[in-house]
């Protein structure tokens, strides 16, 4: 392991500590939840970490340090990845309430999946956190840059993931309690479609 226990301490725990904070990637876990149940948001929780693997390789390949001094570039993901969860948004709201029961659920599962990769890759703002968070902690005289690199991004990927999942599990029993009513199955698919709005909205208006 090209760590000392002191550094991986340090390291584990501030991850943690971002792992909990609220986020774009937890708020996207949550709203598929709530739209269909606890399997819909760990599958979304499950594509977010694969964007985050792939967002891991462009950093170790220098993409970061394009977005960073190219801002048309970073820009241009931001708007993209907004009027992306704008969409999701609208066909969260068009979805008939027949479709969010549970026997539906299942067939969601993909696509959940599929738009949480897309959601995360779609976010520059984690390429350029990724170069500015883990580089810190590596250490030349451990070895290979880029294996430690990648381990670091494991650890704090598959915490995130790990966090993610909880809330999926925990806002899907929830959603799970509740969907065979059909005024709070309404009421799930606006709450749903205002936190994809406000993920767009946050993307679209955060700095760098």
């Amino acid at each position: 392991m090209p760590f000392s226990t002191a550094d991986l301490l340090v390291f584990t725990t501030a991850a943690l500590s971002l792992n909990l904070t609220p986020g774009n990637d937890m708020m996207y876990v949550l709203g598929q939840s709530l739209k269909g149940g606890a399997r819909s948001g760990v599958s979304a929780s499950f594509g977010i970490a694969v964007g985050s693997l792939i967002h891991l390789g462009f950093v170790a390949l220098g993409v970061a340090v394009i977005l960073a001094q190219h801002p048309i570039f970073f820009d241009t993901i931001r708007y993209v990845g907004a009027g992306y969860l704008l969409w999701i948004a609208y066909s969260t709201l068009t979805t008939p309430l027949s479709a969010l029961k549970p026997d539906a659920k299942q067939r969601s599962t993909f696509a959940a999946f599929r738009d949480g990769v897309l959601v995360n890759l779609f976010n520059p703002k984690i390429i350029v956190f990724m170069f500015a968070f883990l580089p810190p902690f590596v250490r030349p005289e451990n070895g290979s840059p880029l294996l430690q690199l990648f381990i670091l991004g494991m650890i704090f990927n598959v915490g995130g993931t790990a966090i993610n999942c909880a809330v999926a599990v925990f806002s899907g029993k929830i959603g799970e309690a509740l969907a065979t009513n059909m005024s709070f199955r309404k009421w799930f698919s606006r709450v749903s479609a205002g936190l994809f709005v406000l993920l767009a909205a946050r993307l679209v208006l955060e700095r760098k």
